[in-house]
């Protein structure tokens, strides 16, 4: 009953605030459309980028085509918006591999601590020296282009972030007094990890990784344009940035349109994480519900 609770006064912090409710219209138009891109886009072939149009190239945007054509006479539109879910795809792919990996190592690392926390953590700023886009270039490269590649190669330079982020909350809960309640009670070590560590330790991680959501998306849109991402005529973004920069002279739109799907949704997640971010404070979440006249 206290979460469902503190969850209403989550939601109607989001509401009140016309950035934080402009940021979850964005974020929820942008999964909703993502899951369903497949199935709404008007021109399905043209969005796989299974067709050359000759008569068709280089149309500007029109009602036939509110996005225009491209080099190869294809609608715009259904390639921005089929784009949504190759971004939506490896948003969650980079993120979720990045805390599978990430929770656990930063977890062991900080409960047990000695000699396997210091082993684990040497590891970990290893991979923190090398600046994380640099780094998933360099993988990207080496494991070639793809979508598959492309998420792991992003994962493996992220992934450090996480671990370290829980190492240092997994520091503080473990001394608390239940964590020394539970040892008495006899629970291994395992499950007090999972049962009472983890838990504890996760709203700081949730809430970067709503943030990292954006630059998920941000940094794959950027590897695909430099020529390591995914391989063409995968509609991802950055691609079609990639693919319309070449005749941005006289034909804007190829690359105005997918650069704007990406603003708009970087922008809204960010947006997004800060209200998480608030919200989750709770010191920052009593001042501006004081402010905005909620009652906690």
């Amino acid at each position: 009953m206290k979460r469902f609770k503190e969850q209403i006064i989550i939601l109607n912090l989001i509401i009140k605030k016309p950035t934080s409710l402009a940021s979850l219209i964005i974020v929820v138009c942008f999964v909703v459309v993502g899951l369903t891109a497949p199935l709404i886009v008007p021109y399905s072939e043209d969005a796989w980028g299974l067709t050359y149009n000759v008569e068709k190239r280089f149309l500007p945007p029109s009602l036939e085509h509110p996005f225009g054509t491209d080099a190869l006479g294809r609608d715009m539109l259904s390639r921005v918006l089929l784009g949504s879910s190759f971004s939506l795809v490896i948003a969650a792919g980079v993120i979720g591999l990045s805390l599978i990996i990430g929770i656990p190592v930063g977890v062991a690392a900080g409960y047990h601590g000695g000699r396997i926390g210091t082993i684990l953590m040497r590891i970990t700023d290893m991979f923190l020296a090398f600046p994380p886009l640099l780094l998933a270039i360099v993988f990207a490269a080496t494991l070639g282009r793809g979508l598959l590649n492309l998420i792991i190669a992003l994962a493996i330079s992220w992934w450090p972030w996480y671990a370290r982020l829980v190492y240092v909350q997994t520091n503080t809960v473990k001394n608390m007094p239940y964590i020394d309640s539970a040892k008495i009670a006899g629970l291994s070590s395992f499950k007090i990890m999972t049962k009472h560590v983890i838990p504890n330790a996760l709203t700081p991680t949730l809430v970067q990784a709503a943030l990292d959501t954006g630059s998920a998306i941000l940094e794959a849109a950027g590897l695909s344009f430099i020529g390591v991402g995914v391989k063409p005529p995968t509609p991802e973004w950055g691609l079609l940035v990639s693919e319309g920069w070449q005749s941005i002279n006289y034909a804007w739109w190829i690359a105005f349109f997918p650069g704007l799907a990406i603003l708009i949704t970087v922008v809204g997640f960010n947006l997004f994480s800060d209200a998480l971010r608030e919200s989750a404070d709770p010191r920052i979440r009593r001042t501006i519900l004081m402010r905005l006249g909620i009652k906690q």
